[in-house]
């Protein structure tokens, strides 16, 4: 069982993952699958511990972007 204090894992996980991402796509030097599947990692961290803290709005927040990830993805390989 994870205890409260080990929630910050997974807000972390989610920010650097974020801030990847971010700089992944904005360089568009061809990686934007990696960047996508790197957002789909940080919002999956994100709202894991946005719902073990409770956090609802940041937890809906992260299934769009869950949602975007996978829509990236999938347009990326069709």
């Amino acid at each position: 069982m994870i205890k409260k204090k080990d929630y910050y894992i997974f807000e972390w996980l989610g920010v650097i993952t974020a801030i990847f991402y971010s700089v992944f796509v904005a360089l568009n030097l061809g990686l934007e699958v990696i960047g996508f599947f790197l957002l789909l990692v940080s919002a999956i961290s994100i709202g894991v511990w946005a719902y073990l803290n409770r956090h609802r709005g940041i937890l809906l927040l992260q299934f769009f972007y869950s949602c975007a990830a996978i829509i990236g993805l999938f347009r990326w390989w069709s």
